[in-house]
């Protein structure tokens, strides 16, 4: 099932269950791929462009817990944990340290690189390879742990 319907299906059963905080959320969600929907002009959205919406909003929400924690505003940090749990069960598997470490090493073979300046071309040909399955700031560290 495409993740777009997965995520409609899911609003209403939320809807059903009376679940504010997981229909809150996942309306948040449908907005967001409306205006790319819109933006783009397309009539429906590819499990790669909803996976970074959700993605995007993932990272918002990690933002939002770090302020209301330094603002010692417990309740709204609670309330954001919550709507991140729901928004993780929509990504993809991540790759473990291992697998991730394992693309890179293919990577810089396959590009020919040997230092650091080296690292733009290592950096898409991984993210190519991992499409959602990791962030781009896992793989810079371990890009530039490898390239010395």
């Amino acid at each position: 099932m495409a993740l777009e319907v997965q995520i409609e299906t899911e609003i209403k059963k939320a809807m059903k269950a009376r679940d504010a905080i997981k229909v809150s959320t996942l309306r948040m969600l449908k907005a967001e791929m409306n205006n790319l929907k819109i933006d783009e002009n397309k009539k429906e959205l590819s499990d790669i462009e909803v996976i970074k919406i959700v993605r995007r909003q993932i990272k918002q929400h990690k933002d939002s817990i770090e302020q209301f924690e330094k603002g010692k505003r417990q309740d709204l940090v609670e309330k954001e944990k919550k709507e991140l749990a729901i928004l993780k069960n929509y990504m993809p598997e991540q790759c473990s340290p291992e697998e991730l470490k394992k693309i890179v090493e293919e990577a810089v073979r396959e590009t020919g690189a040997s230092s650091k300046k080296d690292m733009g071309r290592v950096m898409k040909a991984v993210m190519e390879k991992v499409k959602g399955r990791s962030d781009g700031k896992t793989v810079s560290q371990i890009v530039s742990s490898i390239l010395k």
